[in-house]
């Protein structure tokens, strides 16, 4: 962000009705004096005509005249106002349950979540309600104002109970960030200025945790995704693409790739009305010219080369109906997601989920205002990153074709998985694989002997396993070297080249990462029966799957190595960058860190790495490999 220039807060405000939320609002535009004074005088005579006794602050927000009537939100009311430390996009939220539809709409792009509790009515079962949309769509700050406060006295144990009852709720919710204020928005008491007549109250007012709020650790700024909106051609010697940075960075000469079509350039220049930059990020709006003539259309998108996202035709998500008319599955509808538009049908509802309970629901169909989990089938593939990731690729809406109502907002799980998909990993006794049908087994050609007896050397598989950044593959590839250059047959074995390939369909969830070692062994043991020196670096966190690849093998053809290197050091090293992903939230379960590591029992060799050169650590296997366990690996002849 350019020196001296404020950042942006959106934040939502929502609750049950008649919580106060306009009322706050209202209050917030009033201190910050963001009002003229021929709104104020408006109002003024709109509250003299109703007979209040004071200026009712929320018509400033309650713009149709049904609201002002009923004296409830119903429409999505946005207001923008700014202090001397940063601007503020409003959005105020209905909180009749009627209305549940314009709350996510209204807060699917916040920043921040503000819910209203009445101190007189204590946590409702709407307030549990819009805490579980907030966490569905991961805001990841939650403030909790409970208003009215000069209606219960400014009873401080008032406020302390509806705070230890919406905070065990919370437990069940994706929420980390919560921060409890007391408030009279009608008085302005911890609005804009700390109350006198709340002294137990320790904490900032409103305005004052809003203004300092950090949300800039919430972007993401590592996954560079741009969908082209419109190609600027104004003349034959000028061709650009236009559109918005949703996530991530970039900068003239960066290696980018063209999705679908897979084309790969580089980033010629970076355009925007005030001339050109050197870098962009998220959520600038720019045009981006290539250095080669590559063709690029509206709905394409742009990432970096090796930083690419999912492609998949049948995903999972969680939806919102929004739509009077209920959900007709296998019914064609359109999905909008960025700027592409691909016919999509919902091919199976997998539960509804009671948001009063978060129980889970069998369901046929979904009606006004129901969320759950689906299968969505697409015509085509789509690009995406899981919502958890990345919101702006993550999310997207359904359209009737027939009427162009927007009937659903989604938020995209992943890919789509049965319970088949695990089977290959779910027990150990699963060494014992179930053959394909019809498969006959045939006796290898040319035995393992035979092999070794030509190449000169014994066939044996090392199996290196330690947390990511402990020098794995850094250590096998240099051995693998060594022996190369001594003639030996060698055959690497890494975790991330084969979840390129081999494993690019399995994820990271305990059964994924099962079948990822489980199929890691399989091809190790046919390199060991071809008589290579097999190395394997794969951070195979579990015993369990360690103890099924080492079955495969005869006994002492197996050895597992196990490089140590304490967590911290493996995180400040981070070769890949994927500690920092982590921490920030864009990689869950990962090891070391949200998911465990089981350290071998017994390994035949441990190498500790903190302190020791990549030299020395090899100097150290090749040691072992040539006296501890015997093995013998010369030059031929």
């Amino acid at each position: 962000m350019p020196t001296g220039e404020k950042s942006l807060l959106r934040f939502v405000t929502t609750g049950s009705v008649d919580d106060g939320k306009s009322t706050l609002i209202g209050r917030l535009l009033y201190e910050t004096k963001s009002i003229y004074d021929d709104q104020y005088q408006a109002i003024e005579k709109s509250s003299k005509k109703k007979g209040l006794k004071e200026v009712e602050l929320a018509y400033l927000l309650d713009g149709l005249a049904a609201e002002r009537e009923q004296g409830i939100t119903i429409d999505v009311a946005y207001r923008y106002f700014e202090t001397a430390k940063r601007k503020f996009i409003i959005t105020d939220s209905p909180g009749h349950v009627q209305y549940t539809k314009n709350m996510v709409t209204g807060a699917s792009k916040a920043d921040c979540a503000v819910i209203l509790i009445d101190a007189r009515n204590g946590v409702l079962t709407q307030s549990r309600r819009h805490g579980f949309l907030i966490s569905l769509l991961q805001i990841p700050h939650l403030i909790v104002a409970v208003n009215k406060m000069d209606l219960v006295d400014y009873s401080q144990d008032v406020f302390s109970r509806i705070a230890e009852d919406y905070m065990d709720f919370s437990q069940k919710l994706d929420i980390h960030d919560i921060v409890f204020i007391p408030v009279s928005a009608l008085k302005g008491d911890n609005v804009a200025v700390k109350s006198k007549k709340m002294p137990w109250y320790e904490g900032a007012t409103l305005l004052h945790n809003l203004e300092n709020l950090n949300v800039s650790a919430d972007r993401n700024l590592v996954d560079f995704r741009f969908p082209v909106q419109y190609v600027i051609r104004p003349h034959a010697n000028f061709r650009g693409f236009a559109g918005k940075i949703v996530s991530g960075t970039i900068a003239p000469s960066e290696e980018v790739a063209i999705l679908p079509s897979g084309k790969t350039t580089s980033v010629k220049s970076i355009i925007t009305y005030d001339g050109e930059l050197k870098e962009a990020f998220a959520p600038q709006s720019v045009v981006l010219t290539l250095s080669d003539e590559v063709d690029v259309s509206r709905g394409d998108l742009i990432v970096r080369k090796k930083n690419l996202p999912a492609i998949e035709s049948s995903l999972e998500a969680i939806i919102c109906w929004m739509d009077d008319e209920p959900m007709t599955p296998e019914m064609s509808y359109i999905m909008k997601h960025t700027t592409r538009f691909v016919r999509a049908s919902v091919k199976n509802i997998v539960y509804k989920i009671d948001v009063n309970t978060l129980h889970r629901q069998p369901a046929d169909t979904f009606s006004l205002n129901d969320i759950g989990r689906v299968e969505i089938k697409l015509a085509v593939p789509i690009f995406f990153d899981p919502y958890k990731m990345n919101h702006a690729t993550g999310r997207f809406i359904l359209i009737d074709p027939l009427t162009n109502k927007t009937v659903a907002a989604g938020m995209i799980r992943g890919a789509e998985r049965h319970v088949e998909d695990y089977v290959a990993g779910v027990a150990a006794d699963d060494a014992k694989q179930k053959k394909s049908p019809h498969a006959v087994w045939r006796d290898l050609n040319i035995t393992l002997a035979e092999r070794e007896k030509q190449s000169g050397h014994r066939a044996v598989v090392l199996w290196f396993t330690g947390l990511s950044g402990s020098g794995k593959s850094t250590i096998a590839m240099e051995l693998e070297r060594r022996l190369f250059e001594c003639g030996c047959r060698t055959a690497m074995l890494d975790g991330d080249i084969v979840r390129h390939g081999l494993c690019s369909d399995l994820g990271f969830s305990p059964a994924d990462r099962k079948e990822n070692i489980r199929r890691a062994g399989e091809v190790a043991k046919i390199l060991f029966e071809n008589g290579n020196i097999v190395l394997c670096t794969f951070i195979s966190p579990f015993k369990e799957d360690r103890s099924i690849v080492r079955s495969l093998f005869p006994e002492g053809r197996f050895i597992e190595i196990h490089v140590d290197c304490d967590i911290e050091e493996c995180r400040r090293r981070d070769p890949n960058g994927l500690y920092k992903k982590a921490e920030s939230g864009l990689i869950k379960a990962f090891t070391g860190l949200s998911s465990p590591y089981e350290p071998p029992e017994k390994p035949e060799l441990v190498i500790h790495t903190k302190n020791a050169d990549i030299a020395g650590c090899v100097n150290a296997l090749e040691q072992y490999l040539k006296d501890e366990f015997k093995l013998k690996i010369f030059k031929n002849g």
